[in-house]
Parts: structure tokens; sequence; C-alpha cells
């Protein structure tokens, strides 16, 4: 037996399984101690077919009881293992054990059709290679034979037999015939013989019955009406009156033509009888008239032979014969070779057993064939199985560099940046509703291959860099694991910091996106505010009355002019810019009673007390970073978590660096290109003096504001005289800022 060991990975233990007899006693762990207990069968980069066979149930998911069996199956067939520890997709025939005797069978048979030279092993090609060129033959082993390997007399009435009944699809995927289909033949073409001879009792009216019954059975709901009619009238003699039409719904109709017709409907087709007896004479001129006088001449007449009336009785057995006529034809058409006995009369017996030969001698095949798909599943076994263990019972792929997890889907190139593993999301909107309950930052990609084929999107975890970068829309590079490059176009962002530093500056981030929103907005709506007013303005000057007003009333009435709007504008500015300039020299004032030190003490006071908690909830998140969220979402079911180590990270998203030969070089190429450009150009920006006089202007103002706290370290420094610090440092009073009224509102008298 062989020992287990388990293993780190990224803070997850998980058990190492570095051969296929350890994979024996791996798969015999508790299901609580597997990595995964179920995936499905999209998004592995391995063979489908594996996953096909593996999955027994056929549900579209594997789970650990389907991988105990695949495992547990291949372990019986192999008594040498060391094929499955090199993942080969060629298995020794001496590696089969005395159970996997079939399959040795079937080994030899394909090696000796196909005439290979090595008779000692068999690749998967060739396995597949014979299956093809089999089913291709017609052989198919499950006893269903396609019209085109049929003898060329046998193929019309295999179409005919194909027709009659529902479709058979043999394992090639073609609809054909076989024994089963053969045999229902024979069945209802006797039972339709058997039916046929008893038409002449059915059709008593000879060969007008079939016509006739169905002119009976057109009547019947009004003859069976009338009938039960005379009934009523027979038990209840005054109910004949009731029968009839009232005068008012006559008088009410009068006019309505839809609305007569419809009364008349409802009429008898002639006056109920107690007798029982329909006296065609007194037929009422309703809406069945023309069709019961029809029936009258041409059915009751001469089946009855009383031209006078119909009796109840009469009906009754005229409508009995005219049922069995109808039942005889339903079942009739209801018989599936009905069609086909019409179009061959006299299918010959012989036919017959010459297409269930042919399917006798298809299924024959059938143990040879099932030992096909069996090594079929050996050889896949042996190739995948360790692997695939590697990637359910355990995800150390997941963790190294140097190997490839099964459920990576590619590299994607986005940004400058390498993120090496992807997983494929059939549903966006269910993955990133678990995503987002993490802490990882994902991406949604949209991969498009270049050779037209389907494109599909995955999910790509980030690691590094700056989150904000990624957008909706941002293109890059796919490729897959087999290098096949393809466009990718993010279509989704669930956004988490993903460093550090990009957590504590975050907040800032989102103060200045809050911050330049508002201020957009307040210049839009002063835009539009602005636009409005001088619209208001103009429309008033405009429809201004043009008589010049009385010299006393012309101050009052221009108040409500345009140039009382404008003037008020220009009022309303001027409060404005009043109230901001006080502001602003009151916060000034702040400003100069601060030395430097109390500024950058202030500054860092405030990085820390925002950037503190942020850093901290972000270092926990970047802590409780999952990568099970990313497989769970694709449908997988987990056990433990995967966390995304520093380690990993670094792995998952990284910028690469310059290959070691190169040599950078750090003249700026463009910088030199526009000089020269510059030189053949006349210039337009300002000349240098006034360059250097607006930055003199600069300097002036910076070092006015902090004039006070220079001159006070000068002073301590010793390096100007006492009587030069008296002069020119203000006194304790002075440096006290004074309460700056608005130039726009007048100081009161005192």
């Amino acid at each position: 037996m062989a020992s287990l060991i388990y293993r780190r990975y990224g803070g997850s233990l998980q058990v190492d399984i570095p051969s296929f007899d350890v994979l024996v006693e791996a798969v015999r762990i508790p299901e609580t101690q597997w990595i995964a207990t179920a995936c499905p069968l999209e998004g592995l980069s391995c063979d489908p077919r594996l996953l096909t066979l593996m999955d027994a149930d056929r549900n579209g998911r594997i789970r650990v009881a389907e991988v105990r069996g695949a495992v547990d199956w291949a372990a019986r067939q192999l008594k040498d293992r060391s094929g499955a520890d090199a993942s080969s997709d060629v298995l020794e025939l001496g590696a089969l054990s005395d159970e996997a005797k079939p399959l040795r069978d079937a080994a030899d048979r394909i090696l000796r059709t196909l005439k290979a030279d090595d008779a000692g092993r068999i690749s998967l090609k060739q396995v597949r290679d014979s299956e093809k060129a089999l089913r291709e033959s017609g052989q198919n082993g499950d006893g269903i034979v396609a019209p085109e390997h049929l003898p060329e007399p046998l193929r019309p009435l295999a179409k005919e037999l194909m027709a009659a009944f529902p479709a058979l699809t043999n394992r090639a995927g073609k609809a054909g015939v076989d024994s089963t289909l053969v045999k229902r033949f024979r069945e209802e073409r006797a039972a339709l013989l058997a039916h046929r001879e008893k038409q002449g009792a059915a059709f008593v009216w000879g060969d007008v019955s079939l016509e006739t019954a169905k002119r009976v059975r057109e009547v019947a709901p009004l003859l069976d009406a009338y009938f039960v009619q005379c009934r009523l009238v027979a038990a209840q003699p005054e109910a004949a009156a009731s029968l009839r039409l009232r005068a008012e719904r006559v008088e009410g109709a009068l006019g309505d033509v839809a609305a007569l017709g419809k009364a008349a409907g409802d009429l008898p087709i002639a006056p109920p009888e107690a007798s029982g007896a329909l006296e065609w004479s007194r037929l009422l001129r309703g809406p069945a008239y023309e069709r019961l006088e029809a029936f009258r001449k041409d059915v009751a007449t001469p089946m009855t032979g009383d031209t006078q009336r119909l009796t109840d009785s009469a009906w009754r057995e005229l409508l009995a014969k005219a049922d069995g006529v109808l039942a005889w034809q339903t079942q009739h058409d209801a018989n599936p070779v009905r069609k086909l006995m019409d179009t061959f009369p006299n299918v010959s017996d012989a036919d017959l057993d010459a297409i269930d030969a042919a399917s006798a001698a298809d299924l024959a095949l059938k143990p040879t064939l099932d030992a096909i798909v069996e090594l079929e599943r050996l050889v896949l076994y042996q190739r995948w199985l360790l692997l695939f263990a590697n990637n359910f019972i355990s995800m150390p792929s997941l963790y190294m560099p140097k190997r490839l997890a099964l459920v990576e889907k590619g590299t994607l190139i986005l940004g400058g940046r390498k993120y090496t593993l992807s997983v494929l999301v059939t549903n966006r909107a269910a993955h990133s509703t678990l995503t987002a309950t993490g802490t990882t930052c994902i991406l949604y990609v949209q991969v498009a291959p270049k050779d037209g084929t389907p494109g599909y999107e995955v999910a790509v975890p980030v690691t590094s860099g700056r989150s904000t970068d990624l957008t909706v829309g941002k293109r890059g590079v796919f490729y897959d694991v087999d290098g096949v490059e393809s466009d990718a176009t993010v279509t989704h962002v669930v956004r988490q910091p993903v460093s550090l530093w990009e957590a504590m500056t975050m907040p800032f981030a989102r103060i200045g996106d809050f911050i330049t929103k508002k201020v957009e907005g307040l210049a839009s709506a002063g835009e539009k505010t602005f636009d409005t007013t001088l619209e208001t303005g103009y429309t008033n000057a405009a429809n201004a009355p043009q008589v010049a007003p009385p010299p006393a009333a012309a101050a009052p009435a221009a108040s409500g002019g345009g140039g009382a709007g404008l003037a008020g504008i220009v009022a309303a500015g001027g409060v404005a810019a009043a109230a901001l300039g006080s502001s602003f020299a009151f916060i000034m004032s702040q400003v100069k009673s601060l030395t430097l030190v109390d500024l950058i003490s202030a500054a860092t006071l405030i990085a820390i007390v925002v950037m503190a908690p942020a850093g901290l909830l972000g270092w926990l998140k970047l802590r409780r970073r999952n990568l099970a969220l990313l497989l769970e979402g694709s449908g997988w079911a987990l056990n433990d978590r995967l966390m995304l180590t520093k380690e990993l990270s670094s792995l998952v998203t990284r910028r690469p660096k310059l290959p070691s030969h190169a040599r950078v070089d750090r003249l700026d190429m463009v910088r030199s290109a526009l000089a020269r450009q510059q030189d053949d150009d006349e210039s337009e920006e300002a000349s240098g003096w006034t360059k250097l006089a607006v930055t003199l202007a600069v300097i002036f103002v910076l070092l006015w504001q902090v004039r006070i706290p220079l001159l006070t370290w000068f002073c301590h420094a010793g390096w100007l005289s006492q009587d030069t610090c008296l002069a020119v440092l203000p006194s304790k009073a002075e440096q006290v800022p004074a309460v700056i009224v608005p130039a726009a509102v007048p100081a009161k008298a005192p």
C-alpha cells in the first residue's frame, strides 16, 4: 500500500499524488479532504471524450463517485501502471491484466486490420481510426443498418420501413432499420390484412358505405337533438310552446340580419312530434334546411325506403351502421404500414429476411465494437486520469508556475501586463454575482477567435498593478492553452484594490472623482443658467415698447427692461466675486498664520487619518483574496479555499522584465525630434523674458506666503541681526488675522 503525503500549497493542505499507485489509495480518502467534489464538463483543457466517458450518469458533471469508479476500473485493467505515470497515449499490451483480455483481443484485431508494424502496443489514434473506419463501413454493433449499406434491391423497402415507423439512429448518427423494425412490420402487416378481411361485414352499404357514413355523422347532431325534443314533448306536451321563439325576441331582432339568423338557428329543425317521427314535409326552413333536404334525398330515403318520414328507431339503426363503418376506417388508417402496403402491395418475406440478416450481422459485432470503446476508454484514462486527479482531488498545478492547470483557458495580455490565469464563464451574471462577494479584482473578457469559431468569455483575476486602469471596452490579446491568438475585450470589471498602495490612495481618488463631478455639474448648471438669463433678458428687451417714458418715470420703468436685467447680473456677479475674494483672503490669512512645520504636520495628519483605515481595510482584503470563488462561479464544488498568496499574486499577474541582454537608452527620441522640427517652424510660444517674468512672479508669491516662517527661522538661526528681526517680524498682535468683511457689504458707523 502506497503511503500518502499531504503538502501545503498556498496555505491549502492537499494530498500529493505523484503516481497512479498513489492515486489508487488517494481516491479512498474522505470526500471532505478532496479539494473538489464536483466539476462541470465545460472549461477543462483535456480530451472531451475523457470527460464524456467519466460522466457515467450523463448529467454534465463529474462527481467523487465517478472519479473513484474510473480509477478503480483502470487499476483493474492495468497490471503495469508506468504508462499512466507517464501520461502516455500509447498502451503497451503487455501491461494489460487478465481481466482486460477482451480489450487485448480488440487491440489485436485493430492492429491486424491496420497492418501495424508493432503488434505489442496500440495508440489512441489507431483505436479511433479503426473505430471510425468500422462505423463508416456501416458496422456499428447496434443492429441498426443504414439503407446505403444494404444491397441495392433492398434500399427502397428499407426507406419505406423507416418512413412507416419512428426513426432509429445508429452509433454513427445515421438513420436505419433493424430486426425489431422488421418484426414490427410483420406484426402490423398481419393485423392490417386481418382487419381488411372484416371490411365486408362493416361496409353494409357497399362501395358507398364510407361516404354514406360520413353524411350520417354530419347531420347526427341535428337529428339527435330533434328526437330528444320529441321525447320531451311526449313526456310533457306543454313543452312544445317553450321550443318556439318568443314574440319579444323576434321584435328585438327586426332589422338585424345576424340576430335574426341566430334566432332561427335556435329553433328545432321541425315541430317536435310526440310520436317520435320526423315528417320531411314539415322541415322548417332554418339554416340547416338545405343540408337536411340533401340528406333525405341522398341517404335517408334510399337506406330506409321511406320517403315521407324518419322514425327514431330507423335513425338509431342508421347511425349505428354509420358508426361501424367509421370505426373500421379509423382503425385501418391508424395502422402504420397502411401506406407502405399501398406502395408495396406484395412485400416478400425474402426481402424482409435479408434485412433481418443484415441487422443480425451488425449486431454480432457488438462485443468487438464495445471492446474497442472500452479500449479507447483505457487509453484515455492512462493518458489523463492521473493529471485529472491532480486537478480535482488536489490542485498543485494552480500554484506551480511551470505547470498548467486543466481549468486554465489561456493567457491574457492587456495594458502592459500578463495575466496567466483565466477560467471559462458560461453565465456572467451568475458568476459575477458570486465573485462580487469576494475581495479579488476580476476581469470578464470576451474572446473572439480569428478563425471564425464561436467566441467565449473568461474570468481573469487581477493581482497587481492598478484596477483603475482597467475599464470596460479595453482591448488586448488572448492566447489559449494551444497558443492560438485571439482578440480580447473587457466586458465587465468587479473592482477591488489589487495592492496596499491602491487601497490607501483609493479614498483620495474617490474624493477627486467626487469633486470633479460636482465641479463639472456646477459648471454645466451655471452655463445653462447664464444662457437662460441672457435669453430672458434679450427677449424682454426685444418685446419692450418703443415709446419713450417720461423723465421722472424713466428710471423706474427701466427696472423691468433688459438693461436692468443685465445690471442685476453684473451686480450679482460682483457680490459673488466679493464673497469669493473675502473667503479666499480669510483662508490665506489663516494659512499665513501657520508655520511651514504646521502645514507639513497638518497634511501628514490628514493623510494618516484617511489612509490608515483604508490601508488596514485593504490589507485585510488582500489577505482574504480567494480563488475558490473564481472556480465556484464556473460550476465547481470546492471543499477548501484557494487563498491568493503574495507569491501566487506575482505569478497570476505580472509585468515581464526586459530581456537580460537588452540595453536601455535614456534619450527621449520624441524630444529630439520635436527640437529639430521646431528649428524649422516659427515659434508661437511666449518669449523667454515672458517665461522668466512669470516664473519670478510665482516664486515671489510663494515666498511671500511663507515669509514669516522663513524669517523666524533665519532669526533663530542667527543669520539676521536682532534689529533686523525686530524690524521685519510683526508683533504677536499683528500676526492675529483680522476678520475680513466682504467688500460688497458696507461697514456700519460706530
